[in-house]
């Protein structure tokens, strides 16, 4: 059987005409600068992961599932998921680098009668996921910023309205810094340092001038649950999502694949080192705050509600000093939404080049001045603003549609990886990451682990089920789905592109 192979992904160089020619034969021309190095698509990556950071929004929502146990415990479960997914993308990057991602290799993989609706949903799937972290993200910034002014004037009462403003904000502020082409990978790569100095002087800081330390029978062995569920088990696995939320996103450097030299390669190495590092410091980082905390009780009650703001006071017994560790977190988490920002506008930018949105045409325009997409991410931007306002009118409501970002995400990993089973992993080329039978188990552990969060996180987090504490989740999966086929039979189907000159990847023998 004749194949139309491409130029080999073992080439050792990081020849820039290489990287074209590649991607020429996927049927795209170069529009972006490869001005990433792979330090600065680390940075971006473990920016928007930051497992830490993503850990201390959690801290004491977990608590109330599972107590300490759920957070220490399960972040070495979530740690296994996440080698798992990152082995699965990391190879499907390294076969085929595109800034499409996981649309692009569904459409390879897919048999050909289903290729062009399963890359449409796919693509859908990750942008809407990636809008829903952002706006996850811009919120607990916003509460942050409100609980620090809090901590200072206890007389004041918080609004919804004070933390939208604060979401406004930030939302505003980390849409600038991803105008300028040029100087996001010195963003990226400053962001990982900052993120990592801010672990490390929080680390030492709190147990270091806490008056006094919980036993290891507190840390390590303690189970809390005050959900409401009667079964421990159920209470532990609905309070996962609270440990995945902080290793969610790994696909994020895979779209940057034409913005960095050598991508099969780099891609890769910017993955796997995301849960490496985030493994690492949101581990210790878990155990370090467990060991400091003083008083559980007033962190549930924090009238800042913001409970790691709660711990630090604790700690330090001094307002300034809480709010300055605070600001550590904050800036972290700046680097987060502005790494979230780049990510959901290579999406959209991506998926629109080959008509998958409304207003495509708008929506794929490179700024070759600024050297971005910039109206692929003022759009998205403008939707994260606008989703804001939800939370103004329902947090219940805004909660289900955090949370179903991390489903969503997973669902758009696991049709190419799905695909690519059905065609054969043997009949696939695969680039200089390929890990044989280990990926093979790596993607079944995704699909199942997607299969399992399709159902367990659309439990009720707490009982028994009222109008304001219910999982709302499926609702939003039922709008999405809706939204995705409506436009798929109004306009999708028509304009969305096949892509004839797409790199065949199936060959007539077994890849050694």
């Amino acid at each position: 059987m004749a194949v139309n192979r491409p130029p080999s992904n073992d080439a050792k160089s990081s020849n820039p005409d290489s990287d074209a020619a590649l991607l020429a034969d996927m049927g795209y021309v170069q529009d972006m600068k490869r001005n990433f190095s792979v330090w600065s698509v680390l940075g971006v990556g473990f920016s928007l992961t930051n497992s830490w950071f993503g850990i201390s929004t959690a801290l004491v929502t977990g608590i109330n599932s599972g107590g300490p146990v759920l957070i220490i415990y399960g972040i070495i479960l979530i740690t296994l998921i996440s080698a798992s997914v990152g082995i699965s993308l990391a190879e499907l990057a390294s076969a085929m680098p595109n800034a499409g991602g996981q649309y692009f290799w569904a459409y390879e993989l897919a048999p050909p009668k289903f290729a062009k609706f399963a890359s449409y949903l796919t693509g859908w799937f990750a942008w809407a996921g990636s809008i829903f972290t952002s706006a996850s993200v811009a919120l607990g910034l916003g509460s942050a910023v409100m609980g620090c002014v809090k901590l200072f004037r206890p007389e004041m009462t918080i609004q919804r309205w004070h933390i939208l403003l604060a979401y406004l904000a930030i939302n505003t502020l980390s849409f600038l810094f991803n105008t300028h082409g040029r100087l996001l990978p010195t963003i990226a790569t400053l962001t990982l340092y900052i993120s990592l100095l801010s672990f490390l002087t929080i680390l030492i800081t709190i147990p270091s001038v806490a008056p006094t330390h919980q036993p290891p029978s507190f840390v390590f062995a303690t189970f809390t649950n005050n959900t409401g569920w009667s079964s421990p088990s159920i209470a532990f696995i609905v309070g996962l999502i609270n440990t995945n939320w902080a290793f969610a996103c790994l696909d994020c450097a895979t779209h940057l694949a034409e913005e960095v030299a050598n991508p099969s390669r780099m891609i890769p190495i910017a993955i796997l080192g995301t849960v490496a590092i985030g493994c690492v410091t949101s581990w210790t980082y878990s155990v370090a705050m467990f060991f400091s905390i003083q008083d559980l009780q007033a962190l549930l009650d924090t009238k800042t509600g913001v409970p790691i703001l709660e711990l630090f006071y604790q700690a330090v017994r001094s307002r300034g000093a809480a709010v300055a560790l605070e600001g550590l977190i904050l800036v972290t988490g700046m680097g987060c939404l502005v790494a979230s920002h780049t990510w959901q506008s290579r999406l959209c930018w991506s998926f629109a080049r080959d008509n998958g949105l409304p207003f495509s045409g708008f929506l794929s325009q490179v700024d070759d001045k600024l050297g971005v997409p910039f109206n692929a991410h003022l759009v998205s931007c403008l939707i994260v603003s606008v989703l804001g306002f939800l939370y103004l009118g329902s947090v219940t409501a805004f909660n289900s549609m955090a949370a179903a970002c991390i489903v969503l995400l997973y669902v758009s990993y696991s049709i190419p990886i799905f695909c690519l089973l059905v065609k054969g992993r043997e009949n696939v080329r695969h680039g200089p990451f390929w890990l044989g039978w280990v990926g093979k188990v790596a993607n079944w552990v995704l699909l199942g682990w997607t299969v399992f969060t399709f159902v367990m996180y659309s439990f009720p987090p707490v009982m028994p089920v009222k109008l304001g504490n219910m999982n709302y989740v499926c609702v939003v999966y039922g709008v999405v789905f809706a939204g995705v086929v409506g436009w798929w039979h109004i306009e999708g189907k028509r304009s969305f592109k096949e892509r004839g000159g797409l790199v065949e990847v199936v060959q007539d023998e077994v890849v050694r």
